[in-house]
C-alpha cells in the first residue's frame, strides 16, 4: 500500500532562490528542525546517496544504526528534487516541487511511505517530518532570502503560538509581509520576531503595534476549549479571550493613530447547539447559554470601542487542519473503529479547510486585489456544512476503514469524564455559513468536506 501527504505553499521569491535551497539535500535541516543532519556521499545527482539524521535521542539512534542510505531519485534543476529512503518492509519518498507563480513560486512538498509497513513508518516518521510544515516553509522563505519591502504591511498575532497562529504568521511570512507574535512564552524553535506580554495589561510591548508603515493586528488568544465544561473551566475560557481583547484594545488606544487593519477572533459556537437554525452574520444569539454563548459574547463585546480604519469579527467554525486536535482526534476514533455516528447524528458539523481560513483572514487584511471584506462580522465557514453522521462516513472513506456502530451519547459523556473534555463538542453543533463572503465574491478552494479530506489525509 501507498500513503501520501501533499503541503503547499506560495514564497514571495522567484524560483531560482528558493532552489538555491531546497536543490541542495544537504541543507534540508536548516530548514526542517526534525532532520538534525544530512551527509552526503557524492555530488547533487541522480543516483547519488546520502544519509539523514531524524531528531529524537531515540529514532535518530535507531536510524542512525540500522537505516541504508537515502537515493536521490529525481532532479530536474530549478523544478523537482526527489529523495527515497528505504524502511523496513518498504521505504519512503520525499519530494520538493517548484512551480513559477505571479510574484514568486509555489512550493509543493510531498510525503509518500511505501510497502507493507508504510502507515507504521508514516507514524513514526512522517509526523516528525511533517510537524509545522508551513512553519518550516517559513524558514525556507528567510533562507531563500525574502525581506520585507520597505511599505510592508507589518502584522503583530496576538495568540501566534497556536495553531492557527502558526499557520497564519508562517504564510504571511512567506508572502512578505512583517510578522511579530505576542506570545506569553518565547518560542525559539520559531521563525517569527516574537515579543512577550502576559495577556492582561498594557506594557512594554505596545511598541510591536508602532511601525513606519501600516499596521495591521490579529486577535487569536485565548485558551483552547476542548476542556471539561465546569464552572471554573469555562471562567478561565471567558477571561483568557476577554482580557487579552481589553489589554489590545487598551494599548491601541494609546497609539496616535488607529491600526489599519484588526482582525478579531470569534466562534461560531456563539451560536451554541443551534439545532435546525440556519445561522449567517446576521443570526441572534441565544441568551444565557454558559458554553460558548458566554464565552464567545463578552468576548465580542470586549471588543467594543476598538481603534481600528478597518475591523473584522471572524466567527470560525472548526478548522480542518491535519496538526489540529479536531482532526486528529477524529482519526483517532475511526481508526480505533469507533468511527460511527455520535448520538443522533443529526447535529451539523460546520468547517472550513485551513487553507481557506487563511485566504479570509488575507482579504480582512486588505491583502486579496479580488475581495474586499466590509467591517463587521464574518463567519469563516464552508457554504457545505454537513451532519455528524455524514462526517464520520466521509471521514471512514478517506481512511477506509469499515462502517462502525454508532456512539451512544451516555457512552461518549462518559468517555469525555475520562479524556477531560466536553461531550458538548460532539453532540452539539450548528449550521453555519456567510452571506457575506458570497456577497464580496470569496471563492473556496476547498468547499465540500470531500475535497478537504482528500487533502488534508493521507490518500
Amino acid at each position: 500500500m501507498a500513503e501520501t501527504t501533499v503541503y503547499s505553499q506560495f514564497i514571495a521569491v522567484a524560483p531560482e532562490r528558493v532552489w538555491a535551497v531546497v536543490g541542495d539535500p544537504g541543507r534540508w535541516g536548516e530548514w526542517n528542525p526534525a532532520v538534525t543532519s544530512v551527509r552526503l556521499h557524492g555530488a547533487v545527482e541522480v543516483g547519488a546517496t546520502g544519509d539523514y539524521l531524524p531528531r529524537g535521542r531515540v529514532l535518530g539512534r535507531v536510524h542512525g544504526r540500522v537505516a541504508p542510505p537515502f537515493v536521490i531519485s529525481t532532479l530536474v534543476p530549478g523544478r523537482e528534487l526527489a529523495i527515497e529512503q528505504p524502511e523496513p518492509g518498504g521505504r519512503m519518498r520525499m519530494s520538493w516541487t517548484l512551480a513559477p507563480r505571479d510574484g514568486g513560486t509555489e512550493v509543493t512538498q510531498r510525503l509518500t511511505f511505501l510497502g507493507a509497513s508504510a502507515s507504521i513508518a508514516r507514524a513514526a516518521v512522517g509526523s516528525l517530518l511533517e510537524t509545522d510544515a508551513r512553519v518550516c516553509f517559513a524558514r525556507l522563505a528567510k533562507l531563500a532570502g525574502i525581506a520585507p519591502e520597505p511599505t510592508a504591511l507589518s502584522v503583530v498575532i496576538a495568540g501566534g503560538t497556536g495553531a492557527l497562529g502558526k499557520h497564519l504568521a508562517a504564510d504571511l511570512t512567506c508572502r512578505g509581509y512583517r510578522v511579530t507574535i505576542l506570545t506569553r512564552r518565547r518560542d525559539p524553535a520559531l521563525p517569527f520576531d516574537q515579543v512577550e506580554w502576559d495577556g492582561k495589561t498594557v506594557g512594554e510591548w505596545v511598541g510591536a503595534l508602532r511601525n513606519p508603515g501600516p499596521t495591521a493586528l490579529v486577535n487569536l488568544a485565548g485558551k483552547l476549549v476542548d476542556v471539561r465544561p465546569t464552572r471554573r473551566q469555562i471562567g478561565r475560557l471567558r477571561s483568557s479571550r476577554v482580557d487579552s481583547t481589553r489589554a489590545l484594545v487598551e494599548a491601541v488606544a494609546t497609539l496616535d493613530a488607529p491600526v489599519d487593519y484588526w482582525v478579531q477572533a470569534s466562534t461560531t459556537a456563539i451560536w451554541s447547539d443551534a439545532g435546525e437554525t440556519r445561522c449567517t452574520e446576521t443570526t441572534p444569539l441565544p441568551v444565557g447559554l454558559p458554553q460558548m454563548t458566554g464565552v464567545a459574547e463578552p468576548w465580542e463585546r470586549a471588543f467594543d470601542g476598538a481603534k481600528a480604519a478597518h475591523s473584522t469579527i471572524l466567527r470560525t467554525a472548526i478548522v480542518l487542519d491535519p496538526q489540529a486536535p479536531a482532526l486528529k482526534r477524529l482519526g483517532m476514533l475511526v481508526k480505533a473503529g469507533l468511527g460511527g455516528r455520535v448520538g443522533s447524528g443529526a447535529q451539523w458539523f460546520s468547517w472550513i479547510h485551513v487553507d481557506d481560513w487563511l485566504a479570509i483572514v488575507r482579504a480582512a487584511l486588505g491583502l486579496d486585489p479580488q475581495v474586499t471584506l466590509p467591517d463587521g462580522i464574518v463567519v469563516a465557514a464552508t457554504d457545505f456544512p454537513v451532519r455528524n453522521r455524514d462526517l464520520m462516513a466521509a471521514l471512514r472513506r478517506h481512511l477506509h476503514r469499515p462502517p462502525a456502530p454508532p456512539t451512544p451519547a451516555p457512552l461518549l459523556k462518559l468517555g469525555a469524564i475520562f479524556l477531560r473534555t466536553d461531550p458538548a463538542l460532539g453532540l452539539t453543533g450548528r449550521h453555519t455559513t456567510s452571506t457575506v463572503l458570497r456577497e464580496a465574491g470569496f471563492t473556496f478552494h476547498y468547499p465540500t468536506l470531500d475535497e478537504a479530506l482528500t487533502n488534508l489525509l493521507p490518500h
